[in-house]
């Protein structure tokens, strides 16, 4: 399998319910795009690093990280590219990091979408 990988990162919890909210997120991603998965940056699994090496162990060399932030913070400014630039070191793999989707004015659209339907919802009741 020498397809690219795509992983949709979000922080992570020790709080299994947020964790749950994240995968429910993704799961249109993870069932409509192939060789995807899900991934945090720290306190829960799977971690990013245990799914790149898993990753490259069945062969997979190329990456491409979403993350499921609304803003590059210091995360994603310095902690995610150290963690990257330690894996490709570590792996021979070659991994590249989007900007957060809070960045795309797609979710923008889909915020107004969401609150239309909430109002929506107000009326019926």
């Amino acid at each position: 399998m020498n397809s690219r990988c795509i992983i949709l990162l979000a922080h992570g919890s020790s709080d299994k319910r947020w964790c749950d909210t994240f995968e429910a997120l993704a799961e249109p991603t993870l069932k409509g795009i192939s060789n995807s998965r899900i991934a945090y940056m720290e306190l829960a699994e799977p971690s990013l690093e245990s799914v790149i090496h898993d990753g490259v162990a069945a062969g997979t060399r190329e990456f491409t990280i979403v993350p499921l932030f609304l803003a590059a913070g210091r995360h994603l400014r310095k902690d995610v590219p150290a963690m990257i630039e330690e894996l490709e070191r570590a792996t021979g793999a070659s991994v590249l990091l989007t900007p957060p989707i809070g960045d795309n004015p797609l979710l923008g659209l889909a915020i107004k979408d969401i609150v239309a339907h909430q109002l929506d919802q107000g009326d019926d009741q």
